[in-house]
């Protein structure tokens, strides 16, 4: 058996910083991506870096982790100058990294996805009493047998995370790590995190969730046009003024009509069967639900529970079995393609924005015509006009504040929230009856996310019926009226969102339907964070 997990450095000095950053500038090709950036890690310190998107969050930690040098500026580590070559020399120097998107072979075992990532070669009995050993100290429950495509995304961390672990890491960076966990997954990492913190180990901790930054973290950097605007406390501070201290900006809140209410049934789901696609395909079982003009409609879940094809069901691009399952105003339209549905007032936004939501190669204007040229009449006589396309694509930039060039610019050539506000005022601005999102904000900073929910509240007092798919509770509880979860291609019942329990939520989205010897009870500092 190894040592017991230790994090300390020897021949360090107390009063010298874990990780200190020195005048850290790197640029590309018209961008200055971090300019001038100093911030300090203490040990022990759980350390939030903040920022909007294209803020240089991801391209100072990348330096720090050796993926890519920095063109000015220095590196000390424990007081001592470095400079890092290589993910390689990061770890070796006691840096750990655990990515937002995992980098794991789904039909491999724990156990060889882990020896796969590690530096050395260690032999297969030995490697899996080490991460048995780690497992355990840490609480990590997890079989080093299994093949990860029978692992929830929670699990699927875990792996990341204990991969880090068995470096005995001095420090580790966390991006997004909450992003796509269930409310108790999140409990059980913080645990991880505090106890790691405990022990010495430093913590960067990447996160657009506020609350959870406050109830985590003892001091935050933020981080504003590549430059440090800011560094606080962030239980002295609220999550709207650190939210304002990244867009440099006052945070509008949603603001909705006093007088609402949901009058006619706009979408009726009912009984939707779908087969899965593919090997890892999650099949859609008996789905049911309504939407009604005036109501947002949340569906909560963690990635990979049937989401996609769901958005594919509904807006036709996998057409039913049933022209019953699924109604539009009344109309079965469970059988048209896409199409047919868009001219019956469905708009759809799926996730994926390049490739799917738009072609990366066409302009914006061009890219209008892929679903309005119907609903808004740019075809004449069978010729697509060229003037209707550049005034709506004009008039979704001026609305959106896409920040584009104009209607002629290639959707590839914007940052991908400008992108995200593109495609969401495309759809928005055809006015539908029926709009259909799949992750609204996914990518987007702080106060184009609060735009983009403004504008969403607004379509739906004009009368459309809104369903939100998103992997962001936040999100669903500050947007929805009412509210089910989506796991393993089923939907729970349906819950209004002001009367809604985050830990029955959380259990819904773990795929726990009420076995009380498998209920995790989650800290109140968690709950706050929702």
């Amino acid at each position: 058996m190894t040592k017991p997990m230790t994090h300390e450095t020897p021949g360090t000095t107390s009063d010298a910083p874990r990780l200190e950053l020195i005048g850290i500038s790197k640029s590309f090709p018209g961008v200055l991506a971090n300019d001038n950036i100093s911030l300090s890690v203490q040990p022990g310190e759980i350390h939030a870096l903040l920022g909007e998107n294209g803020a240089g969050k991801s391209t100072l930690v990348k330096m720090i982790y050796g993926i890519m040098p920095q063109d000015a500026g220095e590196m000390r580590w424990n007081g001592q100058p470095i400079t890092i070559s290589n993910p390689k020399a990061a770890r070796r120097l006691g840096i750990g990294m655990v990515f937002q998107h995992f980098s794991l072979f789904e039909a491999m075992t724990v156990l060889e996805n882990i020896a796969l990532g590690m530096d050395a070669k260690i032999p297969a009995r030995d490697l899996e009493a080490r991460i048995v050993e780690v497992m355990k100290h840490y609480g990590l429950n997890l079989d080093p047998q299994r093949i990860v495509s029978t692992l929830s995304v929670g699990e699927r961390q875990r792996i990341e995370i204990v991969r880090a672990l068995l470096l005995n890491p001095k420090m580790l960076i966390m991006d997004e790590p909450t992003s796509v966990l269930t409310p108790q997954e999140v409990e059980q990492l913080f645990v991880v995190l505090r106890q790691l913190a405990g022990e010495g180990c430093s913590i960067l901790y990447i996160s657009h969730k506020l609350r959870e930054i406050k109830a985590l973290c003892s001091t935050a950097t933020i981080l504003r046009a590549g430059r440090v605007v800011e560094t606080c406390d962030p239980a002295v501070e609220t999550s709207r003024s650190m939210a304002e201290m990244m867009i440099g900006g006052s945070l509008k809140d949603i603001e909705r009509g006093s007088q609402r209410s949901f009058d006619r049934q706009r979408l009726a789901v009912q009984n939707l069967s779908v087969p899965g696609e593919g090997p890892f395909g999650v099949a859609l079982k008996n789905i049911s639900f309504q939407a009604r003009s005036g109501e947002i409609f949340g569906i909560a879940g963690v990635a990979g529970n049937g989401q996609n094809e769901l958005l594919l069901a509904l807006s036709g691009e996998t057409p039913c079995e049933s022209a019953e399952a699924i109604t539009i105003d009344g109309v079965a339209v469970g059988t048209l393609g896409a199409k047919e549905r868009r001219l019956k007032g469905v708009a759809t936004v799926p996730e994926e924005r390049n490739g799917h939501a738009a072609v990366p190669d066409f302009s914006l204007s061009d890219n209008t015509v892929l679903t309005a040229r119907d609903r808004l009449g740019m075809v004449q006589a069978g010729l697509i006009g060229r003037g209707a396309p550049r005034r709506y694509a004009s008039s979704v930039i001026e609305t959106f504040d896409v920040k584009a060039t104009g209607p002629g610019a290639m959707a590839e050539s914007l940052s991908g929230g400008n992108l995200q506000k593109y495609i969401m005022g495309r759809e928005i601005m055809q006015k539908p009856a029926v709009l259909i999102v799949s992750q609204p904000t996914w990518g987007v900073d702080a106060g184009a996310a609060a735009a983009i929910h403004q504008s969403l509240v607004d379509l739906a007092a004009t009368g459309s019926a809104i369903v939100v798919i998103s992997q962001d509770l936040d999100e669903l509880l500050a947007l929805c009226d009412t509210l089910a979860v989506i796991n393993l291609g089923s939907l729970s019942r349906i819950m209004n969102v002001a009367d809604a329990d985050i830990e029955e939520i959380g259990l819904l989205m773990g795929g726990v339907h009420g076995d009380p010897d498998t209920k995790i009870k989650i800290s109140e500092d968690v709950i706050n964070a929702y």
